[in-house]
């Protein structure tokens, strides 16, 4: 179940009662080699996607082979991952707690912002313009759950001619972890694939692209000067603010046709 139903009130000049949906929110605790590492709050879909996801994002896993098992533990009103691997997650960690821009408790071990911008994103991919406006108006058509609740963030994996995968939950980060985290398990290329999603591009967000290695970033919102500044130095294509008619180009319209 995705959502609920609701009676509620609502004004408009004088009250009335109206039937609504609200969204379902879920505590998903991530435990990692017996340890804690975060708890997420999501709709408690593709679960193991999004706990694969976010270790992957935040560089605990750094590949498949490395999961020796994965359990997704329901417990009627919470979730549990309890992930095991071969290798010592935790070591040289120290652990730290940061607010990131989504309002929510996130982990930060040491994540190195300085290592990772001296990447360079690969991928020979290139997108038109039309392509841009046409995958952007798919994903707000798939996005039932947000026009019943009004109460969701969607991300898809696209190539520039098709939607490949399409997430939807209460948070970006959670939508995009859950696609980062089936590529990683279903061992899915990304080398020439862009993320076409909602939501503020915040520079957490746009860590989480690069890590997984997709060359293309496209949101419907604005994006953060710390993302913009990290896009420049590692070469992703990153565009915002997509419109029924336009968009903007953040960094390396090379990858744009037209220009």
């Amino acid at each position: 179940m995705e959502s609920s139903d609701y009676e509620i009130y609502e004004y408009k000049a004088g009250f009335s009662k109206k039937n609504i949906q609200s969204i379902r929110e879920v505590p998903l605790t991530i435990i990692l080699n017996g340890q804690e590492v975060v708890t997420l709050l999501c709709t408690a879909k593709y679960p193991e996607y999004l706990a694969v996801g976010f270790l992957k994002s935040d560089a605990f896993i750094s590949s498949p082979d490395q999961i020796t098992d994965l359990t997704i533990r329901d417990e009627g009103s919470r979730l549990r991952a309890e992930v095991e691997t071969c290798h010592d997650p935790w070591k040289d960690r120290i652990m730290e707690r940061s607010i990131t821009s989504g309002c929510g408790k996130g982990t930060n071990f040491g994540r190195n912002v300085t290592t990772i911008s001296k990447r360079r994103v690969a991928g020979e991919i290139q997108v038109t313009p039309e392509q841009v406006l046409a995958l952007t108006n798919e994903l707000h058509q798939r996005s039932t759950l947000y026009n019943a609740t009004r109460g969701c963030h969607n991300s898809s994996l696209c190539t520039p001619e098709e939607m490949l995968l399409f997430r939807e939950d209460i948070g970006r980060h959670n939508a995009i972890d859950m696609i980062c985290g089936q590529c990683f398990l279903d061992n899915v290329s990304v080398e020439n694939k862009m993320i076409v999603s909602t939501g503020r591009v915040a520079s957490e967000i746009l860590l989480k692209v690069l890590r997984i290695g997709i060359p293309i970033m496209i949101s419907t919102a604005v994006a953060t000067s710390f993302s913009v500044e990290l896009a420049r130095k590692t070469g992703i294509t990153l565009i915002g603010n997509v419109k029924q008619d336009s968009f903007w180009v953040y960094n390396d319209k090379g990858r744009i046709k037209g220009f």
